[in-house]
């Protein structure tokens, strides 16, 4: 457990990373050694991603990963990072306000110095949550912790909607609740065009998270000149390690004359791989 001068140091050099002059680029990490990976290319922050931690444990995606698997995934996360972690709880994996602050408590205490939280569908259906759950969590939660970074998540774009303008406006409208009711931060993964995103950032007095986990996405520049603050990318460089560990594998099943070329391009030695644990024991 990091010392409370140790963490109060690390949450508020997160806070600072949101008001800089260039975004906040998060490469999300799903376990430590892609911690410690991103953390060697230059990352300023960790952050992970839910849905490559619970397939790293062989559950999908979806609060189906058992919550001790959870916390010791993280914990192994916050022990080798020596910048800012902030975790990603989905919709905080409790049916109540109570259960969510018991977990975040326990990541307090491992030292992390934000979390992402969503409003997420409603159990069972494809029905967004009504604002005022997450509103509660939120409070609750800024009540627990008053400098702890809360990336409020809405699912909006993620619901089918014949209407964009009704869409956004319904974004706009809980991002403004989440924000009133003390988040630090609003991120609405599936917003990609740049005038919505233009627009929120100039209608919310908070940082604005974008995702950019996919080829589509603008470069950082573009994100950033629409406004964003915060540029995540989630589950993507997981899915780009799977397919690269897929055609991997199929070079070595099929016999073809590539070999192991798929294997060698831009492997890393043992060596190097050791040395990214040096001294985090």
């Amino acid at each position: 457990m990091p010392s409370i001068e140790t963490r109060q140091q690390q949450t508020e050099t997160f806070h600072r990373l949101h008001a800089g002059a260039d975004p906040l680029v998060l490469v999300n990490a799903w376990d430590a050694v892609s911690a410690r990976i991103v953390e060697r290319a230059g990352a300023k922050a960790i952050a992970t991603t839910s849905a490559g931690i619970a397939w790293a444990l062989g559950y999908p995606d979806g609060e189906r990963v058992p919550v001790d698997e959870l916390l010791a995934a993280t914990a192994r996360i916050c022990r080798v990072s020596s910048v800012p972690v902030t975790v990603d709880i989905e919709r905080g994996f409790g049916d109540t306000t109570e259960a969510v602050c018991d977990l975040v408590r326990a990541f307090i205490d491992m030292g992390v110095a934000g979390i992402n939280i969503e409003d997420g569908m409603l159990p069972g259906t494809r029905e967004l949550a009504p604002p005022e759950i997450l509103c509660e969590r939120v409070a609750a939660l800024r009540k627990l912790d008053a400098r702890l970074f809360i990336n409020a998540r809405t699912d909006t774009y993620f619901v089918a909607n014949d209407d964009p303008a009704a869409r956004y406006a319904d974004t706009l409208r809980r991002a403004r609740l989440y924000a009133a009711a003390g988040a630090d931060g609003i991120f609405v993964p599936g917003m990609s065009k740049l005038e919505e995103i233009a627009g929120l950032a100039a209608a919310v007095p908070l940082p604005v998270n974008v995702y950019a986990g996919h080829t589509q996405a603008p470069p950082v520049a573009v994100l950033a000149g629409a406004g964003a603050l915060r540029i995540s990318l989630g589950c993507g460089p997981l899915q780009a390690a799977l397919g690269l560990l897929g055609r991997i594998a199929t070079e070595a099943f099929d016999g073809s004359d590539a070999g192991f070329r798929a294997m060698g391009a831009g492997m890393l030695s043992a060596g190097e791989i050791n040395a990214l644990f040096s001294g985090t024991s």
